[in-house]
Order: C-alpha cells, then structure tokens, then sequence
C-alpha cells in the first residue's frame, strides 16, 4: 500500500517551527513563518511531479534538461487560516490557481459548518493540494476534501503544518486516496479540541485577532 502520511522533519522547517510556536512571536513573523514552512512543506508535496525533456540553448551549448509535463496544479485553502499558507506555495507554483472553502467549527459540537466555496472552473483537470496549518479533530478537513471530490478533480493531497493523531484518523479512515503532508504530529486534542502542546489559534495568530 502506498505510504499515505508525510512528516517532514528537514531541520529548517523545524527550526522555524520552534519559533511558530512560541507564544511570544507576534502576528507579522507568525504570518511569515507560516508563509516559509508552507513553501517548504509544498517543495516536498509536488515532488512526484512528472517530467518531460526538453533542449534549451545556453551561452554555451545546446543542453538537454527536463520541464514539468504538463501538470495543473490549484490550491485550495480552507478558510480563514488556511489562506496564511498560499502566498508561500504560489512562490513556488506561481502559475497554480486557488479556490476557496470555508468552514468554521461550531464551538459546542465542534463540528465543520459549511459557509463558502469556490472553485476554479477548470477543477476536473487539476491536481489539489487543499491547505489549513492545523489538523485538529479532522472535521474540517474530512468535509473539504468531500466537497472538492463533487468536482472530480485528478488528485487530491492535504498539506498542514501540526496534526493531532485524531485527525490524522479522521482523515486517512474517510479518506484513504489521499496523501497528507505536515511539519509535526503532536500529542493529542485537549478538551476544546486544540492540539496539545501546538500553537494555539493559527486563524487568530495569523490576522492580528487575538
């Protein structure tokens, strides 16, 4: 069986990690960090990209080399936190397009509550990549990755920066096509489903809102 879940343990997401989490780093390097560790988590994410040869003319030579073949990518982050990581992996996928899915988790059920969504038109010939730093109970997740699946797109891959085991669960039982990319697993879910020991709020961390 393909291998489903991805940790990334290179030492310059950790070491930016460590920083993301601290209580003491305000908005503006929190959004930054974010930013970073999304470009790097989306370098290892698309590294099953196919590629084709090409020959290009340098001040030299002719030089063969090889071109991504022919592969559309859209990011999809799920709102509102999930938008701190698109301007990183569009620094590396800068021709990808984005949609949109929003879904808030009611504080009492701690269920997803669907609210928007907007996808690119073109979604049937897309591989996605659906993006949201933290994986909690996995609610959210679970529902986003169904919503996109109405759209038929070609694959499918979830990208976050912390997940709980319990979501990690949720996501590889309800979803087991799907591979998951993330920078740590950490404990468990406290009783009002924040990961422990985690970062707290990202969506609050990220826009000032705390």
């Amino acid at each position: 069986m393909e291998k489903q879940v991805f940790i990334m343990d290179h030492p310059l997401i950790q070491h930016k990690l460590t920083y993301l989490r601290d209580k003491t780093t305000g908005s503006k390097d929190f959004r930054q960090l974010v930013s970073e560790i999304a470009m790097l988590l989306c370098y290892e994410a698309t590294r099953d990209l196919p590629l084709e040869e090409t020959t290009v003319e340098t001040p030299v030579a002719l030089a063969k080399t090889k071109i991504i073949s022919g592969r559309k990518l859209a990011f999809v982050p799920i709102l509102r936190a999930g938008l701190g990581m698109v301007d990183g992996v569009l620094q590396m996928v800068p021709a990808a397009k984005v949609g949109h899915i929003g879904l808030y988790r009611d504080p009492k059920t701690l269920k997803p509550v669907e609210y928007y969504s907007k996808l690119p038109c073109d979604i049937e010939q897309r591989d996605v990549i659906v993006l949201d730093p933290m994986l909690a109970t996995g609610g959210s997740s679970v529902d986003a990755i169904t919503i996109i699946k109405r759209s038929n797109p070609k694959s499918i891959k979830f990208m976050c920066i912390i997940a709980a085991p319990e979501g990690i669960k949720a996501v590889t039982e309800a979803h087991p096509d799907i591979q998951l990319y993330c920078a740590a697993v950490d404990d468990h879910l406290n009783e009002h489903g924040y990961i422990v020991p985690g970062l707290g709020d990202a969506g609050d961390r990220i826009f000032g809102t705390l």
